[in-house]
C-alpha cells in the first residue's frame, strides 16, 4: 500500500510539472562575450600584457607602452584639435587596458552585468549603447581635464553605463558580492544596494582625487549616469515601457556575482 501511495504521489507531481509553464531563457549574450574576447585579445597582443616579445623588455617595453597609449588612447588636450585620429580616440580607447588588474576587473563586471542588460536591449541596441556611452564618458572626462596630456584608456566608462542601466532595469536582482573588508565573505543583496554602494564609492573617490588624472572616477560617474538615464528614457515611458519596478520584480530571483569594488583606473600606468 505504501509503495502504491508513493507511485500515485509521484504521478501527481509529474502531472503538475507538465502543467507549469517552462522558464524561458533569453538569447545568449553574444555581444557581451564578443566584447570580452576582443578586449582580452587586444590586451594580450599589446605591450602591456608582457607576453608579446616583439616589444622587448625594460626601457624598450616602457617606451612601447607610452607610444601605444598615445596612439590608441584619449589625450584630453589633443581631443579637440579636430584631427580624425583624435576624434576616433574615444572609440579605440575603449578596447585598450593598462594592466592585467585593469583588464580583469573590467571584464568581470562586464561578464556579470552585461549579459542581462544585453538581453533587455537586444544585441544591436546593446552594442550601440555600449560604444556610445563609453565614448561619451571618455569625452566627458576629457572636457573636465581639457589641458591634460595624460592618456586615458579602458572600458570602465562603458561598463559603468551598463551598471547604470542594470540598476534601472533589474534593481531587485540578487547579487552575490565579496567584500574585502569582511574577509571576502560572500553576501547576497539586491542589485540596487550593491550598485548604489559602488556609485557612492566612485563619487567619494572623485571628490578626493587630485586635479591630475589618475583613476578616471569621473568617467565612471558619467558613464553610470548616462546608462541609467538612457534606460529610464528608453524603457520607462508609456504603458508598455515597463518601469523599474515591473522589470525588477520579473527577474527578482536572478543571481549574479561580483566583487564589490570599483574597476581599476583608465589612465596610463
Amino acid at each position: 500500500m505504501i509503495s502504491k501511495a508513493i507511485a500515485v504521489q509521484r504521478a501527481r507531481v509529474a502531472s503538475a510539472r507538465r502543467l507549469l509553464p517552462r522558464a524561458r531563457r533569453g538569447p545568449e549574450p553574444v555581444v557581451t562575450y564578443a566584447l570580452i574576447v576582443v578586449c582580452f585579445v587586444i590586451f594580450v597582443a599589446g605591450p602591456c600584457s608582457g607576453l608579446n616579445p616583439a616589444y622587448g623588455r625594460g626601457a624598450d617595453l616602457h617606451a612601447a607602452q607610452v607610444a601605444y597609449f598615445e596612439r590608441w588612447g584619449v589625450v584630453p588636450r589633443d581631443l579637440w584639435t579636430g584631427s580624425a585620429r583624435a576624434l576616433l580616440a574615444p572609440l579605440t580607447a575603449l578596447f585598450v587596458h593598462g594592466s592585467w588588474l585593469h583588464l580583469l576587473g573590467n571584464l568581470l563586471f562586464l561578464f556579470v552585468f552585461g549579459g542581462m542588460v544585453e538581453q533587455r536591449m537586444g544585441r544591436a541596441g546593446y552594442a550601440l549603447f555600449y560604444l556610445a556611452t563609453g565614448c561619451l564618458a571618455l569625452a566627458g572626462f576629457a572636457i573636465a581635464y581639457s589641458g591634460s596630456t595624460q592618456t586615458l584608456v579602458g572600458a570602465s566608462g562603458a561598463i559603468a553605463a551598463v551598471l547604470g542601466a542594470f540598476l534601472y532595469l533589474l534593481p531587485t536582482a540578487r547579487v552575490t558580492s565579496l567584500f574585502p573588508f569582511l574577509f571576502f565573505l560572500p553576501l547576497r543583496f539586491p542589485a540596487w544596494m550593491v550598485l548604489i554602494f559602488w556609485f557612492v564609492l566612485q563619487w567619494l573617490a572623485a571628490r578626493t582625487s587630485t586635479t591630475r588624472p589618475g583613476v578616471a572616477y569621473l568617467a565612471h560617474l558619467i558613464g553610470f549616469c548616462l546608462g541609467f538615464l538612457y534606460a529610464w528614457a528608453r524603457y520607462g515611458r508609456g504603458p508598455s515601457g515597463g518601469g523599474a519596478a515591473g522589470r525588477g520584480s520579473e527577474d527578482g530571483e536572478a543571481r549574479v556575482s561580483s566583487a564589490a569594488r570599483a574597476t581599476e583606473g583608465e589612465s596610463q600606468p
